[in-house]
């Protein structure tokens, strides 16, 4: 009788165990940091990859960035940075900026050179030199002492050259079924 008793107490220890670590494990597996995703582009002095400095260390292209950091670029690079849904952020050259990022907003403080906004689906607020809070829209640009840059072309002003393409196409196709209906002849597939 009472060896039935440990047996039972042994199996209802290992049970409780396993409860355990199986609900720790599914606690411990919950939504994560937002990370942005670091990518370089540019000239490096001595023909290397081009680097940037993210808190103060170099950093290359694919290197996630978490909120809270700063990114300098020096001289002939630039950086992009894609903070997935959120929005994608280009750094021109000798630009400074702290972005802090969550998965529905970007918060930027620029001290230095130019930031662009590429995309957007949160909304994107810059505090410049001048201390005061800009908040731009995809194609937005703004430099350091808080002057608006030009906005940068989408492309959408060419769409008429897209549209008298598509009307050449079209009248390629009709000219070509005009001329291939002079054939009578009937061609069976089965013999």
């Amino acid at each position: 009788m009472v060896f039935q008793l440990w047996i039972r107490k042994a199996l209802s220890a290992c049970v409780l165990i396993t409860v355990f670590t199986a609900t720790s494990m599914v606690a411990l597996a919950g939504p994560g940091r937002v990370a942005a995703e670091l990518t370089v582009s540019g000239k490096a002095l001595n023909g290397e990859a081009p680097v940037v400095l993210v808190n103060g260390e170099p950093s290359r292209n694919g290197r996630s960035i978490f909120s809270s950091s700063t990114i300098e670029t020096p001289e002939e690079t630039t950086a992009a940075l894609n903070i997935g849904r959120t929005g994608r952020l280009e750094l021109d050259p000798k630009t400074t900026v702290n972005v802090i990022f969550d998965d529905k907003t970007v918060n930027a403080e620029l001290t230095a050179g130019k930031l662009t906004v590429v995309g957007s689906l949160g909304t994107v607020k810059v505090r410049t030199n001048d201390g005061k809070i800009t908040t731009l829209q995809a194609g937005d640009s703004i430099t350091a002492s808080g002057q608006a840059a030009a906005k940068r072309q989408t492309g959408s002003d060419n769409w008429w050259i897209w549209v008298v393409v598509a009307g050449g196409v079209a009248a390629a196709v009709l000219i070509a079924v005009a001329a291939s209906n002079n054939d009578d002849n009937v061609v069976s597939p089965n013999r």
